[in-house]
């Protein structure tokens, strides 16, 4: 996507802006009927469309696919939008574009959600448009659930089956930099610097042993034989296999305590 001019014939070096006065007017000429303001909505804020796209770029979706379904978010947004509120255009068509790249990406999915959690989610996606337009802000998942009579826990439910897989590699964040992605932001909790040492002070402590403590800890506690089935193997009884089993325990915690 970075440095790509042409997005389906539209060259987005020369992408035009509209300030909001100039937007206020031309959503009142297009509500009256006026073609011309609405050609003009659509060219003023296809950069909006732009900026939307570029979250879901990466996914080996066209970026002329995803423009287009854009720009289906930002006529229905134009169709819906109150300018009588006190409610940037910007802050409506934004959620209304990404619903819609959404929805696309969602039906050409190879992921399949069951018929009746997929009917419930556009049910939500349709009700959570309606109340942006009612109240000019995006609605809650408590709020939603109250207008359709469903539990909240269906609603998040719903949402999240057809919610888009997010890349590792997907960019949230740039300052002209190397751009922040997810994986930057997913912390690993398993090899952690503490766990590594611990894993070195464990390693270290097993090599201590005699051999055939280390035998029988093998045996025990990567095999997960029991004790009965180690005195069998090894040849001792089973209240041998106990008490070299806790020598060498109590060996390896004294030699990690005073590492």
């Amino acid at each position: 996507m970075q440095g790509k001019v042409e997005i389906s014939g539209v060259n987005t070096a020369k992408l035009k802006t509209l300030k909001n006065d100039e937007m206020v007017r031309l959503m009142r000429l297009a509500k009256a009927g006026d073609e011309s303001a609405r050609q003009q909505l659509v060219e003023g804020n296809l950069r909006l469309v732009l900026s939307v796209i570029q979250r879901f770029c990466g996914r080996g979706e066209n970026p002329d696919d995803l423009f287009q379904v854009g720009c289906i978010g930002l006529m229905k947004a134009i169709a819906n939008f109150d300018e009588t509120k006190e409610v940037r255009f910007s802050t409506y068509g934004v959620p209304m574009i990404a619903g819609e790249v959404r929805r696309y990406l969602r039906d050409n999915s190879v992921l399949r959600v069951s018929r009746s959690l997929r009917d419930l989610a556009y049910r939500v996606l349709q009700c959570k448009e309606a109340m942006m337009g009612e109240n000019g802000r995006e609605p809650g998942l408590e709020e939603i659930a109250q207008r359709l009579e469903v539990p909240v826990e269906e609603v998040s439910e719903a949402m999240d089956a057809i919610a888009a897989p997010v890349s590792l590699y997907d960019p949230v964040y740039t300052d002209g930099g190397d751009p922040l992605t997810v994986m930057d932001q997913v912390r690993d909790t398993k090899n952690t610097d503490e766990r590594w040492i611990e894993h070195m002070d464990l390693k270290d402590a097993f090599q201590t042993l005699s051999d055939r403590e280390k035998q029988i800890l093998i045996l025990r506690f990567y095999d997960g034989k029991t004790q009965m089935e180690v005195a069998n193997q090894v040849g001792i009884s089973q209240a041998q296999v106990s008490r070299l089993e806790k020598s060498a325990i109590s060996a390896m915690r004294k030699s990690v305590m005073e590492s």
